[in-house]
């Protein structure tokens, strides 16, 4: 049986486009250079997925549509498609249903060196990151969380090997409700995550500063995030910038309507500059948002 992950929109096409399309180039422009290239998917999900097109009725002009549903290539298989070929891959999932569908996967191309692990994200990578030589190595992971599980030491990690590429779609609308107006409404559960996210308390002194005179009792301002959407991406890519050699300026997405939900990140762990500006060409290319925007015929 297959396990059914459904999910899609136009978000959901686009990184994946872009990713493959870093994922062929990545792997052409390094192949006479290293016979080690990994790729690292840390929230794999099932290898394909389910998009579901509403029904929609017919109107003056145009008759119904009745519902579609495809089966999709996901990341892992898209993965597995490019040529030139990586030489290692490594699907890492806790779902024990998208973990069996991804053992079928496996199954499928025995020809291939697949590592499928039933674990939690950060503890793999952090794992699989220790435990091998980085120096013959290159590779690129692939972050596609499910919500904000993403860890700073796991980033850190990632960043310290100098070898590997990091796509991470950041989850902008969780951090934005996670960092409320307001620093007294951050409770615990709250505050325990924005430190795992960032490595340290320090987000609070920077997202909250302290602006304003005290009052006649000594009493200072209530403190308030002033950062919208735009001003929380500027951040977050600020404090990537802090532990990777490079990352690139993100695209927003969806790009077709707001509110943005995500942004999409290259983190470039390599501090050396032909590395950077290779992937900095690529990546920029890919990034680029005039490439995917939809120019709609004007209406009177």
């Amino acid at each position: 049986m297959i396990a059914d992950h459904e999910f899609g929109g136009q978000h959901t096409e686009l990184k994946l486009s872009i990713v493959e399309g870093y994922l062929k180039a990545f792997t052409t422009a390094l192949r006479p250079h290293f016979k080690n290239l990994w790729y690292i998917d840390a929230f794999a999900g099932s290898g394909t997925r389910t998009v579901r097109t509403e029904r929609q009725g017919a109107t003056l002009i145009e008759k119904p549509v009745e519902e579609v549903i495809e089966r999709r290539r996901g990341s892992a298989q898209i993965a597995l498609d490019v040529r030139p070929e990586f030489d290692f891959v490594v699907f890492i999932e806790k779902n024990p249903n998208y973990v069996s569908a991804l053992e079928d996967l496996r199954a499928k191309n025995l020809q291939r060196k697949i590592v499928v692990a039933e674990e939690d994200a950060n503890s793999a990578l952090k794992q699989l990151v220790a435990n091998n030589s980085w120096d013959d190595k290159r590779a690129v992971v692939f972050l596609d969380p499910y919500g904000m599980e993403v860890g700073w030491t796991t980033l850190q990690a990632l960043a310290a090997t100098k070898a590997i590429d990091v796509w991470f779609l950041f989850p902008l609308a969780g951090l934005f409700r996670q960092a409320t107006r307001k620093l007294t409404d951050i409770d615990e559960h709250k505050r325990a995550a924005l430190t795992r996210m960032f490595g340290s308390e320090s987000w609070e002194e920077e997202l909250y500063p302290e602006v304003g005179d005290p009052d006649m009792f000594g009493m200072l301002p209530e403190r308030r995030r002033n950062l919208n959407p735009a001003g929380l991406e500027r951040y977050v890519r600020s404090r990537l910038s802090e532990i990777f050699g490079a990352v690139l300026k993100p695209l927003a997405l969806p790009i077709d309507r707001g509110p943005q939900m995500f942004s999409l990140f290259l983190c470039i762990s390599n501090p050396a500059p032909e590395a950077i500006g290779l992937a900095t060409r690529i990546g920029d290319h890919l990034l680029n948002p005039k490439r995917h925007l939809i120019v709609r015929p004007a209406t009177k």
